[in-house]
């Protein structure tokens, strides 16, 4: 069986779906890898490095029996893969659904990388986790860059520089390493979450908890549940008030297939300091800050606002080397003895499968 790794053509995508280090696990369990040219490139892993693991380089290799990828296919790299093929990668499947029909048009058995569920057994598979950490990473990086000041305290002999204080929004994966990351760059570090639960995870990082009175429930899945109107309402005032204190602030918080709540009021943005930053990691759905723009960096108030999108792709490197290990765990899942082996009784595979299931099935 073949697997084929595709240079990725979505505009700002630097990230590959298979890193050199990953092709002898597959080839040792009887896989073909054909990896197209230059796919590695962005990434800094260039076509000599997967020649030397084993792999073969090709011109397209949307032809292969297996897929993978990052970014969700266009329509024509979808008319690119042939019928029964098995594509795994981040498709978007709250999102696009009319990306999801067209692959399942094509006779594709499709497995979505977001659609993982989350259990113990399905960690090394967890790329949204593995993404979410290089985007909390860059998003303390960020924050430390666009404030016109040090994160840590220094004693000069000019003085002494008190640290910058920086609150994060969202205590899960993505917010847990902005605290770490912030708190290694000396930073004054505070984190908050609905979840009472995971304030003894933002203390062990050393940051201090924001107590607020909104308390919120944490799904199956690990996600905070989303507030009632009435709570996200009252969660805004009392943040606006608090914000204020603050040099930087990162907001991570995102409820899959839903926008984004509103965290942060164009009042509360009003009320910091000038110079402050605000980096939002949930721009990509709306943005947590009511003056987010997606996509871009603005200065709103004289607060700027960083609204990046795809952070994870800004550090191609290791987000492609973790996200590779994701795919190279479920590619191992999915085959045995180097053939297709969809064992639809396994809550993983029958979980992450958003196309082409019951053709499979039957």
């Amino acid at each position: 069986m073949r697997v084929g790794v595709p240079r990725e053509t979505a505009a700002g995508e630097r990230r590959v779906a298979l890193v050199p280090e990953s092709v002898p696990k597959l080839t040792q369990q009887g896989l073909e890898v054909a990896v197209e040219r230059g796919a590695g490139h962005e990434a800094s892993f260039l076509d000599e490095a997967y020649r030397d693991a084993g792999a073969e380089l090709v011109d397209s290799a949307f032809a292969a029996d297996v897929v993978v990828k990052v970014a969700p296919p266009s329509a024509d790299e979808v008319a690119a893969l042939r019928e029964g093929a098995v594509l795994i990668g981040f498709l978007a499947p709250l999102s696009d659904p009319e990306g999801i029909e067209r692959l399942r048009a094509r006779g594709v058995t499709a497995f979505a990388m977001e659609s993982i569920p989350r259990i113990t057994r399905a960690q090394p598979l967890d790329a949204l986790s593995s993404q979410a950490t290089v985007a909390g990473y860059k998003a303390a990086l960020l924050a430390a860059e666009q404030l016109p000041r040090f994160f840590p305290m220094l004693m000069t002999a000019a003085g002494t520089v008190a640290p910058a204080k920086v609150l994060v929004l969202g205590a899960g994966v993505a917010g847990l390493q902005a605290i770490a990351t912030a708190r290694r760059l000396g930073a004054v570090v505070t984190g908050f979450d609905v979840r009472p639960v995971v304030k003894e995870q933002v203390e062990s990082l050393g940051a201090k908890f924001l107590e607020l009175s909104v308390r919120g429930e944490e799904t199956e899945g690990g996600y905070a549940k989303e507030l009632t109107p009435e709570q996200q309402a009252q969660q805004q005032e009392e943040l606006a008030e608090r914000i204020a204190e603050f040099d930087a602030v990162v907001t991570t918080a995102l409820v899959p297939g839903r926008p984004a709540p509103r965290l942060i009021p164009a009042s509360a943005v009003e009320a910091m300091r000038p110079g402050s930053v605000i980096v939002d990691l949930a721009s990509e759905a709306g943005g947590n800050c009511e003056l987010t723009t997606p996509g871009a960096i603005t200065v709103e108030h004289d607060v700027t606002i960083v609204g990046l999108t795809n952070l994870a792709s800004t550090m191609p490197y290791h987000a492609s080397q973790l996200y590779s290990r994701n795919v190279t765990a479920l590619l191992q899942l999915l085959v045995a003895e180097g053939e297709l082996k969809l064992d639809w009784s396994d809550e993983i595979v029958s979980g992450a499968c958003v196309a082409g299931k019951q053709e499979v099935a039957a």
